[in-house]
């Protein structure tokens, strides 16, 4: 089942006997483990048949002797590990998932790592009727921008593409902090408003017209003094604009651009498919190629290397200088 469907189930309110949610994405793991905490009881039941456990602090034993207690005055207890990975000799948890109590809702909250599908914890949750089980994988850069999108219709809004990419640059792939940052947008938003990049600078603190977006658009445009009035925004705001970030958007952005060269003749869909980008920004890829020849574009990938380097302190006596990246940008119009 997807995030989805469970949602849909346990808002109907049709509970299975346990949910098992794993892997690499911890957001997804703690969302469904949350809403089940805050749901499937009442207050008034919460403090007789809610249990919260932590791996670290309990054994499978213990799991199992909590799962098989009976509610009181109630339909259903509630028992949530947390952090589930952390225990010893997990198989002792099989027998119960075969044979799981019904009037126990048993939440598994298994992060940061995969189940080898080859072993028999797998085969025997993937098989069972009585188990709901989830796999939280890892979203990857590319796919972040349309991750925003489809969270942004859930909370009722729309976003520009621009907004999309301002925030998937500047909050990277921390799933969870990208979902404070639009939860915040949304309390100072009116119903269905669109987030602008305005919005996204009020309200998140990302400025519209000096960020790695803007400045990777004037580097693509030969506009030098744009991009050193961004890099000495950079330089003013440090901590917004993190040298090491910085670093690997430009990384990121020329890698495309030297992917674009080779699919140049393509169509903007085949070529946006390539870049794994909305084919609202080829543009700025094709301007960049028009700018800088294949061998010249090797030649920046090269430097932006030993430029982060620099700023990790490797061949530098301050790697929180801005001076090795003005110096890049420098030999960059040359």
């Amino acid at each position: 089942m997807n995030t989805s469907e469970i949602f849909a189930d346990l808002k109907k309110k049709i509970y299975s006997p346990v949910y098992f949610f794993y892997g690499e994405e911890p957001f997804y793991i703690d969302e469904l483990t949350n809403y089940l905490e805050k749901n499937v009881l009442d207050d008034a039941s919460k403090e007789f048949n809610q249990t919260i456990v932590y791996g670290l602090d309990v054994s499978a034993r213990d799991v199992v002797d909590l799962s098989r207690r009976f509610p009181m005055m109630g339909t259903y207890q509630l028992v949530i590990v947390k952090e589930a990975q952390n225990i010893q000799n997990f198989d002792a948890l099989l027998d119960y998932f075969d044979k799981p109590l019904d009037s126990t809702i048993l939440v598994i909250n298994y992060k940061y790592k995969k189940l080898d599908k080859r072993k028999t914890l797998y085969k025997r949750l993937s098989k069972s009727k009585k188990v709901v089980l989830f796999e939280s994988t890892r979203v990857y850069d590319n796919k972040i921008p349309a991750w925003i999108s489809e969270r942004v219709h859930i909370l009722g809004h729309t976003i520009t593409p621009k907004s999309e990419m301002m925030l998937a640059e500047y909050l990277g792939t921390d799933l969870a902090r990208i979902n404070n940052e639009l939860n915040k947008l949304n309390i100072n938003l009116q119903p269905g408003q669109p987030i602008t990049e305005d919005l996204i600078e009020r309200y998140i603190g990302i400025s519209k017209d000096f960020n790695v977006f803007e400045l990777q658009k004037a580097l693509a445009k030969r506009d030098a003094f744009h991009a050193f009035q961004i890099i000495q925004y950079f330089e003013a705001n440090p901590r917004q604009n993190p040298l090491q970030m910085v670093n690997v958007l430009l990384f990121a952005f020329f890698m495309k651009v030297l992917i674009y060269h080779q699919f140049k003749n393509e169509s903007k869909n085949t070529i946006a498919s390539k870049l794994g980008v909305s084919p609202f920004f080829v543009d700025d890829y094709r301007v960049a190629a028009q700018n800088f020849n294949t061998a010249k574009v090797k030649s920046i990938i090269s430097d932006i290397r030993k430029l982060d380097l620099k700023s990790k302190g490797f061949g530098a006596t301050d790697g929180s200088s801005y001076g090795p990246l003005k110096e890049w940008a420098f030999k960059v119009f040359l």
